[in-house]
């Protein structure tokens, strides 16, 4: 519902302004990728922790959307609802690779209408790391205005449908606690979008605010680049080793024992 009343308001939005990062999706320099490029080798497969926040129907709070290709229409999401978060998982871990590793897909109609998230990564589930993120969006934005996606860098939800906005494992390197090759989590956390947010420079993050029904950012899929299909050994317990190493003696008693 919101998609549609947002048409007839984007181009009369006055908080539109060139910013320094990548333009929308087709434009030159833009980094988005769409749903078919060659480049993905699979997309996320289970969910958990699914809490949605505010303003959000029941219709669309169904988790599995999420899980697969991205489809690249405006229905076949699940919500976050204003400031709720979902944590999604996959068959093989994300790994850094050469250039971006994964990218998310919202469910925008246009290249203004811009519902955000933020996006944190983990290898075991606990401890989560955010990508730092920017948001030079100078005002306030109505519940149906438009953002410029040049003024965005870091979020989930730079671009439209049917698009994915990618992420490299390379910007958290050298965090503690955090295994490149090993990402099995990515969770996205709706930004309210009103200004109580604040990006990594302090400035107060604006997106369209205040929807409903199906509030906050809307996820389509999450495709993966690079995945790391190593299977590491499980290590025997030490009670398995003992056994084996007394087979032996066990084989040399049979073969004494008289017929």
């Amino acid at each position: 519902m919101k998609k549609l009343f947002a048409l007839s308001a984007v181009l009369l939005s006055a908080n539109v302004h060139a910013g320094p990062f990548a333009p929308a999706a087709g434009q030159a320099g833009s980094t988005a990728i769409h749903k078919d490029d060659a480049s993905f080798v699979d997309w996320a497969s289970g969910w958990q922790n699914y809490l949605p926040g505010t303003d959000l129907v029941d219709s669309w709070k169904t988790p599995a959307k999420a899980l697969g290709k991205a489809v690249g229409d405006s229905f076949d999401i699940v919500s976050l609802g204003n400031g709720g978060q979902i944590t999604l998982t996959f068959d093989n871990p994300i790994m850094n690779g050469a250039g971006y590793d994964f990218a998310i897909f919202e469910n925008s109609f246009s290249d203004t209408f811009l519902e955000l998230a933020f996006v944190e990564v983990s290898s075991n589930g606990n401890d989560f790391f955010r990508f730092a993120n920017y948001s030079y969006t100078p005002s306030a934005v109505g519940a149906f205005g438009a953002v410029d996606p040049t003024n965005l860098y870091g979020y989930a939800g730079k671009y439209k449908q049917g698009f994915g906005t990618p992420f490299d494992l390379t910007e958290l390197t050298g965090i503690t606690g955090l295994d490149l090759d090993n990402i099995n989590y990515v969770r996205l956390i709706d930004v309210l979008g009103n200004g109580s947010e604040n990006d990594a420079l302090g400035n107060k993050i604006y997106d369209p605010y205040k929807t409903v029904q199906s509030a906050g950012f809307d996820l389509d899929a999450i495709g993966v680049l690079h995945q790391n299909l190593a299977v590491a050994e499980v290590p025997l317990p030490a009670s398995v080793w003992l056994l084996i190493s007394a087979l032996p003696f066990f084989g040399g008693l049979r073969r004494k024992t008289p017929a």
